[in-house]
């Protein structure tokens, strides 16, 4: 058995940020349902296209890590017939999960207060961009924007001018957070027999990337500049056009750098700030001289704290990601395997359930209204 095996989930999410929970829960052996309005299925469409053909189709729905192990609902929840089906549905449930701007849900006759009346041991979670609550509660946006309000944008590229950054820093941050604060109310319900309501805003998540200047600083505008250079570590252009990162801030590993690199001299002057602009150059023309890959190994040997700057195609085909498991190959029937990442954790005595990619929209519609005891031909506009 698996972490999680014998939890009931409906999953009203749409985004990562609500589905990684889900995502995590369904490795775990969660029976996740997954609850797929017509209306955000066409507005997906539009937003990132559609395909021509059904196998096309397959494989873009099986592609994401965190669709995985979750069954489909394709239904309105707005339309009337709908509403005996998912209040069944939740009524049975542990877990709701939804991540629809606040109030959308409860318009519909899903909020939280009718949920908790309904099923008392729910736990209701809400994951939106700035909250259930505050000035800025109904206000939307993705990524980017939570990491702005959350005043992370600012310093994440580590330059003095921000950018927009090339991942979603923000929606994992999110989707982990959700996670923690689902396990934590069901925890808690072990306890009180009680359900509960889980408020977990993008802007919130995004708050404790500044947890460590916050440590170091009481004024946080007398924080170093964005681009200023300090021997902690670095990005360094090699011969071969590859770059390597060092985090060598301990003083050790510091030492053992500057030797590595044959500028033993520079060992004693890790917090001379006023030479960090020298000291920089005069690293970066020597790593400048060798291939990344022969620096990797030269340092590895040091036993200094570098890595090389992987692509993401690199990064996946990794042998110690490959090795520890954390890289998977799903089967998909009809078609070549979906390369897709394992949860970020190992439990030795309670393992993932086997990987099973997302079918297309509706996939479990019949068999999920079946266990329902409803008649699996669900009327044209409810579906």
């Amino acid at each position: 058995m698996s972490a999680l095996t014998g939890l009931s989930i409906v999953d009203f999410s749409r985004f990562l940020p609500g589905a990684y929970a889900g995502w995590v829960a369904a490795d775990m052996g969660a029976d996740v349902i997954r609850v797929e309005h017509p209306r955000e299925l066409a507005k997906q469409a539009a937003m990132f296209g559609d395909d021509a053909d059904q196998a096309a189709a397959l494989r873009r729905r099986a592609r994401p890590s965190y669709t995985r192990n979750k069954r489909s609902l394709k239904i309105d929840p707005g339309h009337e017939q709908s509403r005996p089906i998912l209040e069944k549905l939740i009524a049975k449930a542990d877990v709701l999960i939804e991540d629809y701007r606040p109030g959308v849900l409860a318009s519909m006759g899903y909020g939280v207060e009718a949920m908790l009346a309904l099923n008392p041991r729910l736990i209701y979670l809400s994951v939106s961009f700035a909250g259930q609550t505050g000035p800025c509660a109904q206000r939307a946006g993705h990524d980017p924007a939570a990491l702005a309000l959350a005043g992370a944008l600012s310093r994440l590229n580590g330059l003095p001018t921000p950018s927009l950054p090339g991942l979603q820093v923000a929606d994992v941050l999110t989707g982990a957070h959700a996670t923690i604060a689902l396990l934590l109310a069901l925890q808690a319900r072990e306890r009180t027999g009680k359900g509960q309501h889980v408020d977990v805003a993008m802007s919130d998540a995004c708050l404790p990337l500044l947890a460590v200047s916050m440590g170091r600083h009481d004024d946080l505008d007398a924080m170093p500049q964005p681009g200023a250079w300090h021997p902690k570590g670095g990005l360094w252009l090699c011969a071969d056009g590859q770059y390597l990162c060092t985090t060598d801030m301990e003083p050790r590993y510091w030492q053992r750098f500057c030797a590595a690199i044959g500028r033993d001299d520079l060992g004693a002057l890790q917090h001379r700030t006023d030479l960090h602009p020298q000291m920089q150059a005069e690293i970066a023309a020597i790593i400048a001289t060798c291939s990344r890959d022969a620096w990797v190994e030269l340092l590895a040997q040091a036993d200094t704290q570098a890595m090389p700057v992987l692509t993401p195609a690199q990064a996946v085909a990794h042998r110690h990601h490959r090795a520890r498991g954390r890289v998977v190959e799903v089967p998909l029937p009809g078609q070549a395997p979906v390369t897709q990442l394992a949860l970020p954790f190992i439990l030795k005595d309670t393992p993932s359930v086997p990987p099973r990619p997302a079918a297309l929209p509706g996939a479990d519609t019949a068999a999920i209204l079946h266990e329902l005891g409803f008649d699996p031909a669900i009327p044209g506009d409810a579906a």
